[in-house]
């Protein structure tokens, strides 16, 4: 099952977490790998359904698997064999899953985020609950670890807002807070046509500075965080990079540098997995 769920994650909008759960300790890259998988099959749906109401079935097909998998019946598919065995093995909790789904079954609604604190909402809800089952499969039940994901999802969901901005615009979505686009006289239009005015890019500034906020407020307690809990947050290596690399671009979101992967991102993230910090 593990061997099959592999290409779907590597593939997909992902790889950066992909790299990360390979540089996990031993024990808990399987699980990790299978919610990450878990995590890419819910986020997937909004993009490949065309009509919602298939979308909620997809996603009344996961709430089913969880229950079933709680009950040690998990369906006879890859990821929810995967999940099941991480469950199993790591106790996890079945609020952080069942937080995702609902979350992403709220998504599939298909607007604009009215402002940053539903963007901010959202984020908890869906990536904070992923670092929270990350840290569960460390063997790690910590209220700094907890405190530590809680920011670190909040400013990962808020760079993947970000980074997506120029593949949902070229499908004429936009999904940036509405409050902070109507402060800056920005459009949807605006944003739909790609424009590098320095209204935009204000925009693009004010979200990417409350990403880094979260970010420098998760390593002001880093002191008081289970060094054996960092390897969940190698994450911030690439929230940190996408950071840098949009301001160098001057917060111009469309850049031809942003659209590129940084090849040196996988050596960055071993290096910092050796050091413990995050």
């Amino acid at each position: 099952a593990l061997f099959q769920m592999l290409p779907q994650i590597d593939q997909s909008r992902d790889y950066d977490g992909f790299v990360c759960s390979l540089l996990l300790p031993e024990e808990a890259r399987r699980s990790a790998l299978a919610l990450r998988a878990f995590n890419v099959e819910l986020a997937q749906v909004k993009d490949s359904v065309s009509q919602k109401t298939i979308g909620l079935m997809r996603m009344q097909f996961w709430k089913t698997a969880i229950d079933d998998i709680y009950r040690d019946e998990p369906p006879n598919q890859p990821v929810s064999a995967e999940l099941w065995r991480a469950v199993r093995k790591h106790y996890l909790t079945k609020r952080w899953l069942q937080r995702i789904i609902t979350e992403r079954e709220k998504d599939l609604d298909d607007r604009a985020y009215r402002n940053l604190q539903e963007l901010e909402a959202y984020s908890e809800n869906t990536q904070s609950s992923l670092l929270y089952l990350l840290v569960e499969c460390l063997g790690l039940k910590d209220v700094h670890a907890d405190h530590a994901a809680s920011h670190i999802g909040k400013a990962q969901g808020i760079v993947t807002c970000l980074r997506a901005t120029p593949y949902h615009s070229s499908r004429r979505k936009v999904y940036l807070p509405m409050d902070i686009c109507m402060l800056h006289g920005a459009s949807q239009e605006d944003f739909i046509r790609g424009s590098r005015e320095q209204n935009i890019r204000d925009v693009v500034y004010d979200i990417a500075s409350q990403a880094h906020v979260h970010l420098q407020h998760a390593r002001s307690f880093s002191h008081n965080v289970p060094a054996a809990a960092t390897p969940a947050f190698l994450q911030t290596v690439v929230l940190e990079d996408y950071l840098q690399r949009v301001r160098r671009a001057d917060f111009d979101v469309f850049h031809p540098s942003l659209q590129n992967r940084n090849p040196l991102l996988p050596f960055q993230l071993y290096l910092r997995s050796w050091k413990k910090t995050y």
